[in-house]
C-alpha cells in the first residue's frame, strides 16, 4: 500500500520562492549586482559591443546577440527585456551568482550551437538546476553528458513530476475536494488496479490509522507509485503546494497501494 499523508491546515507565509530548487540557491542576476543606469547596456545593444559577465570571478566576454534567437530563457529575459532587468556593477560588468564558471561556460553553450556537453567535474543533477534557473530544457535533445544513468535518472524525475501532476489534479485532487467539503481535514485514498474487486475484511481492515478512505481504480496510477523515486517527487510537488505532514509509502500486500493524504487548509 502507499500512504500519503498531508495535513491541510492554512499557515501565513510571508515568503515566497522562484524556480524549481525549492529552497533556491541560485540568485538573480538582477538583484545581486550593482545597480547603475538603464541605458548601459542599452549603448551595448545598439553598437552590437560585447559585454562582460562575472560569474564565479570568470570574466566571460559575450555578444548578447547570441541570446536573442532564444527568447524563452532567462538570459534573454535579463538583456533584452523592457526596461533591461540587468545592472552592471560599478566596472560596466554583470554579475552572475549562484554559479560555478564550469556550469556558466556550459551554459552558453547552449546558445553557441543549441546543446550543452555536461563537464565532467559538474554532476547531472547541479547542470539541471542550472538548465532550470535559465529556462533552458533538459531533454536528451539539449543534453550530452557521459553519465547516461544520471541523464536518465534527471530526465525520469522531470517526466514523474508531469505525470503526477496529471494524477493529482485529475483523480487525487477531486477526493480532497470531497473529503474538504465534508468538513474533514484529510483524505485516505486507496490506488487499486482497473480491474481489482476488492471487499475489506471487517477483522483486519487497512492500516490506514484512520477511519475512512477512498478508493480510486487507476491501473497507472498504481504502476506509478510502486517506484520510490517516483514517490519522492510525488512528496515535494505536494511539499511546492503547500501541503504538510506528508506521508507516502508502501503498506500491506503490493497488490493494494494506499495513497493517505492528511491536507490542512
Amino acid at each position: 500500500m502507499i500512504n500519503l499523508n498531508t495535513n491541510f491546515k492554512l499557515k501565513t507565509n510571508t515568503s515566497s520562492s522562484c524556480g524549481s530548487g525549492g529552497e533556491g540557491h541560485l540568485n538573480d542576476a538582477s538583484s545581486s549586482t550593482t545597480s547603475s543606469s538603464s541605458s548601459a547596456f542599452s549603448s551595448h545593444h545598439a553598437s552590437n559591443e560585447s559585454i562582460q559577465l562575472l560569474v564565479d570571478n570568470t570574466t566571460f566576454v559575450v555578444n548578447p546577440e547570441i541570446f536573442a534567437s532564444k527568447k524563452d530563457t532567462m538570459l534573454y529575459r535579463m538583456f533584452f527585456s523592457t526596461p533591461s532587468i540587468a545592472r552592471p556593477n560599478e566596472k560596466g560588468q554583470y554579475v552572475i551568482e549562484g554559479f560555478s564558471a564550469t556550469v556558466f561556460g556550459a551554459i552558453l553553450d547552449f546558445f553557441k550551437n543549441g546543446v550543452i556537453k555536461c563537464p565532467p567535474s559538474v554532476s547531472v543533477s547541479e547542470l539541471h538546476e542550472a538548465c532550470d534557473y535559465f529556462l533552458i530544457p533538459f531533454d536528451a535533445s539539449t543534453i550530452k553528458c557521459h553519465n547516461l544513468r544520471g541523464l536518465l535518472h534527471e530526465i525520469s524525475n522531470e517526466g514523474a513530476k508531469e505525470q503526477f501532476e496529471n494524477f493529482l489534479y485529475e483523480k487525487i485532487l477531486p477526493e480532497m475536494v470531497n473529503a474538504a467539503k465534508r468538513g474533514d481535514r484529510e483524505c485516505h485514498i486507496v490506488i487499486l488496479l482497473d480491474d481489482d474487486n476488492v471487499d475489506w475484511d471487517e477483522e483486519y481492515p487497512p492500516q490506514t490509522g484512520e477511519e475512512y478512505s477512498q478508493i480510486i481504480y487507476s491501473t497507472s496510477m498504481y504502476r506509478f507509485f510502486k517506484y520510490i523515486e517516483n514517490r519522492d517527487v510525488s512528496k515535494q510537488v505536494l511539499k511546492d503546494r503547500g501541503l504538510k505532514k506528508i506521508r507516502l509509502g508502501i503498506e500491506g500486500m503490493i497488490e493494494i497501494l494506499l495513497l493517505s493524504a492528511k491536507k490542512y487548509f
